[in-house]
């Protein structure tokens, strides 16, 4: 495509949040449909992989699906082989010995400009993932609103980083610290925050001088054909950005283990993450470095609710936290852990207001869409099965509409610390209520999982919030609020424990993860 965007802007405006469409407004509820009507007719198309610039195709193919609609297929991709994987690689790194010796303005450019496209874009790009994800629209325009702040907030921190850095003056010497890229980054994203996630990794990256091979999840490869599509419209070098979808047996094992590969940005669940970190760890024949790895990962939310909380805003920032986007994120809440002086209030206006929910398409802005695919629906029905007979269900638990992958807000009570269904990353809109003696109680009850990544705390007693503070292990605590939906710049987001890395994405110290500082001194 043709480059229409000239001139670098070496001193953009202050960062702020890109805010999120309200969708009550009729004149974005209809520009949002009528985006969904267009796109409708382009589904079923077959896309190729791109490496080095090139649409490259292979033998075998696999399907994008729309869980709202089972029987529709969203798009089709080819799936790259091993050697075609291998191939990705070789060609980003040839590509880093020119790209990283661009000049960090020309770089954070191209974010600058990929954000506005997206903007221009923004309700396409929503009407994608809708279909492809079963987010409804409010999810989905704050999917991509992230993904336009990660693109600004990284630009201007490139900006920062490539500045004068301060060190302590040697009598007799000038001395230097400065900050390189280290080389090709395999960036393996999720399906659950499929643009923002995918763009916040792949972009950090780019921006800091390294080159990229991105294998987007399997559930949602469309997010990212329309990213790399977007950076070739703002010009982006042929080689930076490199995309092979494909399993993750076949690519992702053969990107991560390949000597050429300096880094593993990864963001999933715990058992893959795991695998990912074992195999990075080793040293294989030609390679010349440690690989890094960010391994963002699961977790096991809790919001507690104290005895001197306003109940009618715990239950509303509950819900939020556990139903949202059918409870797949994981930053969701799926333990809700009550003082028991308050319980029952609790528990009787929490069931007044989930019965309230409704379940249905994404395409007709449902609260409550479906989970994601067959798989997911599987798993999430199992770990019912298993509340089941361990605790009491006291709402939903059931299949609604077989069209597609639909799950009722399920709600199961009185369980105990140690259940499976208060242990282990269900991943879908499954929540446990769980009841505390009192407070600091409460807290060790949160903090008796493997996980401490999200955590939130509603009370009216500031001795118990500063009590919070300090013995909530978590790496994202919010007080009085949901323990979903952080913000870039406000809210670094990332997680304690085997939550992952803590890389705290959307914050200054990221951006240092995929460089590494160089010190030049000389005699004078």
């Amino acid at each position: 495509m043709v480059n229409n965007y000239k001139g670098f802007n070496m001193q953009p405006k202050a960062f702020k949040n890109e805010p999120i469409k309200d969708f009550t407004s009729k004149k974005n509820f209809q520009l949002q449909t009528e985006a969904l009507k267009l796109i409708s007719k382009k589904l079923g198309k077959t896309y190729p992989l791109i490496i080095g610039g090139k649409q490259v195709k292979s033998s075998s193919t696999f399907n994008s699906i729309n869980p709202s609609q089972k029987d529709e297929i969203v798009a089709t991709f080819y799936k790259a082989t091993k050697e075609q994987a291998i191939k990705a690689i070789e060609v980003a790194h040839k590509t880093f010995k020119t790209w990283s010796l661009t000049k960090p303005e020309e770089r954070a450019e191209y974010l600058f400009k990929a954000a506005q496209v997206i903007r221009e874009r923004r309700y396409e790009i929503n009407a994608w993932m809708i279909k492809e994800v079963g987010k409804n629209f409010t999810e989905a325009d704050a999917d991509t609103a992230e993904a336009i702040d990660f693109l600004e907030f990284y630009g201007r921190e490139m900006l920062r980083y490539s500045q004068k850095q301060p060190i302590t003056p040697v009598k007799g010497e000038e001395n230097e610290l400065f900050y390189i890229p280290l080389g090709v980054i395999a960036v393996i994203p999720p399906w659950n925050f499929p643009f923002a996630i995918l763009v916040g990794m792949t972009s950090a990256a780019i921006v800091t001088g390294n080159t990229v091979v991105l294998k987007p999840a399997s559930d949602s490869p469309m997010m990212g054909k329309l990213f790399c599509d977007i950076m070739q419209e703002v010009g982006l070098p042929d080689g930076v950005l490199n995309f092979i979808p494909g399993s993750g047996e076949e690519v992702g094992d053969t990107i991560v283990e390949h000597p050429l590969t300096r880094m593993i940005a990864f963001t999933g669940s715990l058992p893959v993450g795991i695998s990912i970190n074992e195999k990075a760890a080793k040293l294989n024949e030609g390679q010349i470095w440690i690989k890094r790895v960010i391994a963002e990962l699961g977790g096991k939310d809790a919001i507690i609710i104290d005895d001197e909380a306003d109940l009618d805003a715990a239950v509303k920032g509950v819900i939020t936290s556990a139903y949202g986007f059918q409870g797949q994120k994981c930053s969701a809440c799926s333990r809700a852990i009550i003082v028991n002086k308050v319980y029952d209030k609790f528990v009787s206006k929490l069931l007044e207001e989930v019965k309230k929910l409704q379940v249905g398409p994404a395409e007709e802005n449902f609260i409550m869409g479906p989970v994601v695919s067959q798989k997911a629906m599987n798993t999430i029905l199992n770990y019912i099965e298993i509340g089941k007979k361990e605790n009491k269900l006291i709402y939903g638990g059931n299949i609604i509409n077989d069209k597609g992958f639909y799950i009722e807000p399920t709600i199961f009570e009185n369980v105990k610390p140690t259940d499976t269904i208060a242990q282990e990353e269900i991943f879908g809109p499954v929540l446990a209520l769980i009841k505390a003696k009192d407070f600091k109680q409460a807290i060790e009850i949160a903090n008796n999982t493997k996980y401490g990544l999200t955590g939130a705390v509603y009370s009216n007693n500031q001795e118990k919030l500063e009590y919070a503070r300090i013995h909530f292990h978590c790496g994202n605590l919010y007080f009085n609020r949901k323990c979903t939906g952080a913000l870039v710049g406000g809210h670094p987001f990332g997680g304690f424990n085997l939550s992952g890395t803590d890389s705290k994405a959307g914050g200054r110290d990221y951006l240092l993860l995929f460089m590494q500082a160089k010190v030049v001194s000389k005699k004078i």
